[in-house]
């Protein structure tokens, strides 16, 4: 029976399931960032997430586990090199998946999967407007700054991501371009 098996098979057989996320891991360890259908994003994300939580801890274990999903000595090391020092005072979610449009061949629905704390357009206006508390569901008695400066911070900081999404969109465009 299949009951509760909600993931995404990609029209492939198991094994080729594997070698392709494992393929597709390899690389986003290696370029930070890769273009891909939107379904395989997806499911890389599920795929890597738990290996960058393992490489924030390095020990023997943990790269062994990393290297029996990935098999590539080059991409572990990485992994558990600059990569595990950037992502190791994040809590989750490494990874971050743009669409960016149709494919013009067969009009799959494509995506940008990448690596956040290696992109620093977007890196730049978040460091600016982050405040030192976390913030709470229900308020609590922190003292509030004016609604003025904080609707300011955020008005910035959305057209900072703007313009990142237009400069990212502009560069892939670029790039489709070149190869054509």
């Amino acid at each position: 029976m299949r009951h509760g098996k909600t993931f995404n098979h990609l029209g492939r057989k198991s094994a080729h399931r594997k070698a392709l996320l494992k393929n597709l891991a390899c690389s986003l360890i290696e370029h930070k960032r890769i273009t891909t259908t939107l379904a395989k994003a997806k499911a890389l994300r599920v795929y890597i997430e738990p290996l960058l939580t393992k490489s924030k801890k390095n020990d023997t274990h943990s790269r062994r586990v990393v290297f029996s999903y990935l098999q590539n000595k080059e991409a572990i090391k990485e992994l558990f090199g600059p990569i595990a020092e950037k992502i190791g005072d994040r809590p989750g979610g490494y990874v971050r998946v743009i669409r960016i449009g149709f494919r013009r061949t067969d009009g799959s629905e494509m995506a940008m999967i990448e690596l956040v704390d290696f992109n620093e357009v977007y890196n730049q206006g978040a460091d600016s407007g982050k405040s030192s508390k976390r913030k709470r569901r229900r308020g609590g008695s922190g003292k509030s700054t004016s609604s003025v400066d904080s609707t300011t911070a955020v008005e910035e900081n959305t057209e900072r991501v703007e313009t990142a999404e237009e400069e990212i969109t502009e560069n892939v465009k670029n790039s489709e371009e070149e190869e054509k």
